[in-house]
């Protein structure tokens, strides 16, 4: 199959599939933006097709709405002015219609565009990105959903049809490593995001990683034990956030119950436990007498493990389950220790989409893994995720690591 003809048909199902996960949204739920971080719906179903409007298909034909790259741009200061972040939800006009008409209208131009092959080199790499890019928001649409659900008075379902099948019961055990001098990284060939590269070579010490991540019971366990008003457990600035939003449990958790996209429901011990901030990962890793693992440690563990194998968006549960002894990828997003940096030899990618990645190096940890939010051939091994330490209405959990001791 041609490079072009391949473009095609996965941009229609990645295009498709974004407009699906909205379906069960009322047109007010894909307006409301109750937080900073969560951004409506329909700026998610905007933005993805600025994207491609503006990034792949560029200056060929005049723009669908010239208002459409200030309200609709994201970060992209090489692009001009653009919306308050914050006041997304304010932004009533266009209407949900006029964009579908929008993402419509994008589609076709950029069909016709792969179909009559007038598309340059540069320009199929940029469609490969803004694939990559839509599956990122796809995750966001289910995330900030979640919030803007999870946090009205009646905290109704997202689907009420998700299925919740019988979990079970799954002890830690620990996986020792060699460590030694490894390489880490996305290789030269093949997509990958430009924060993934170079592949290179870091000096690892033994260590051990936990089978499975953190779950609901080790969570339970903490409170129970009074970790969330023990200071000593918790980094300065976490305890601060901790006193200032008086954390008691996880987002979504309220007495023996818990906030999921099919509604709210008793808290199941065995299941994953997920909407954990940096912070909370770092303090039960403490009180476990174990610590979080650095995003090296985390890539040797995964290996040549599958990135498909696990409990991903596609499997339409979009909820962590019991975990899987050794599995490495999905359920929810791992928190490293590792501040998120540029690697050795990083080269962001020229003109706007330099953008894209590096400027965000500052103020935030790595995660690993992939979540249940995530879209089945999205995340891979050398995948690196990053949030600011106190986030919790992304799918984040922990998995634990500690060192060995050598003679």
């Amino acid at each position: 199959m041609r490079r072009s003809e391949d473009l095609s048909r996965r941009f229609g199902v990645v295009r498709r599939r974004t407009v699906a996960l909205c379906e069960p949204l009322t047109v007010e739920d894909q307006q409301v933006q109750p937080m900073p971080d969560a951004s409506p719906a329909k700026w998610h179903l905007a933005h993805t097709t600025w994207f491609f409007e503006a990034l792949v298909l560029g200056d060929a034909q005049p723009p669908f709405d010239a208002d459409f790259a200030f309200l609709f741009n994201s970060y992209y200061e090489a692009l001009g002015a653009r919306a308050v972040r914050a006041q997304r939800g304010l932004v009533t006009r266009p209407g949900l219609a006029r964009v579908h008409a929008y993402r419509d209208a994008v589609d076709r131009r950029v069909l016709a565009a792969l179909a009559e092959e007038r598309l340059d080199a540069g320009a199929l790499e940029r469609l490969e990105l803004g694939l990559h890019h839509e599956q990122q928001h796809q995750e966001l649409i289910l995330t900030d959903a979640k919030y803007m659900l999870g946090t009205q008075p009646t905290r109704p379902a997202y689907r009420a049809d998700l299925a919740r099948p019988a979990t079970r019961a799954c002890e830690l055990a620990w996986r020792g490593f060699a460590g030694g001098i490894v390489e880490i990284g996305a290789p030269a060939a093949g997509f990958a995001f430009d924060n993934e590269r170079p592949r290179h070579r870091q000096l690892v010490a033994p260590f051990e990683l936990a089978s499975r991540p953190l779950t609901n019971a080790d969570v339970c366990a903490f409170i129970a034990d009074g970790g969330y008003r023990d200071a000593r457990l918790w980094l300065s600035d976490g305890w601060a956030v901790v006193q200032a939003e008086r954390w008691q449990a996880p987002l979504y958790w309220s007495g023996d119950e818990l906030y999921e996209l099919a509604g709210v429901r008793a808290i199941d011990p065995h299941e994953v436990a997920c909407h954990l901030s940096y912070y909370e990962a770092d303090a039960i890793a403490r009180w476990l007498g174990a610590r979080l693992p650095t995003e090296a440690e985390w890539e040797i563990a995964a290996g040549a493990g599958d990135p498909d194998g696990g409990n991903l968006a596609d499997d339409d549960r979009l909820h962590p389950a019991a975990p899987v002894p050794g599995r490495m990828f999905g359920d929810v997003w791992a928190w490293t220790s590792s501040a998120y940096a540029a690697y050795p030899g990083y080269r962001p990618l020229a003109g706007a989409l330099g953008e894209y990645n590096g400027k965000f190096m500052s103020g935030q940890q790595v995660l690993r893994g992939g979540s249940c939010f995530t879209p089945r051939g999205h995340v891979r091994a050398s995948y690196r995720n990053f949030f600011p330490p106190g986030a919790r209405w992304q799918m984040t959990g922990a998995r634990l690591a500690r060192d060995v001791e050598t003679t």
